[in-house]
């Protein structure tokens, strides 16, 4: 079955993330790393909003501009953001999360404050498994 074939099959049914032609997997690699979560959490602060691209660069420190502008491509393709461009010269170009990006942000939002509230408790157990890995 090809990608596309899998994809019309389970639209409008819910994934099964064990499933190895399920696209649910490839989705939570899109929307699981750093630069997602960010600009997600930039977005949702700025609801209902439209965030300039230069705006957006600004607020994510150490994204390059090619990172952002491949992570906003993934999330307008997904109907997570919306992009609005203004022909001027140059092209002023708007970002905002449609109503499916702002219910992403609820659960990210959760991730952020877990990582935060544990990030010394996994520090330990790295140093502590780093530790046993030089002794043995």
């Amino acid at each position: 079955m090809t990608t596309r074939e899998t994809r019309s099959a389970v639209r409008g049914v819910r994934g099964d993330l064990f499933d190895p032609k399920c696209p649910t997997r490839q989705l939570l690699d899109r929307i699981g790393t750093k630069w997602t979560s960010m600009a997600v959490k930039t977005l949702a602060d700025a609801a209902p909003d439209e965030v300039r691209f230069a705006e957006l660069r600004r607020r994510m420190p150490g994204v390059s501009q090619k990172m952002l502008s491949v992570t906003l491509r993934s999330l307008t393709r997904d109907g997570l953001v919306s992009r609005r461009v203004e022909p001027t010269v140059p092209p002023r170009v708007f970002y905002q999360l449609t109503a499916l990006g702002l219910s992403l942000e609820t659960t990210l939002a959760g991730v952020r404050a877990w990582a935060e509230e544990h990030m010394a408790e996994i520090d330990r157990a790295n140093e502590t498994a780093d530790h046993d890995v030089d002794e043995a």
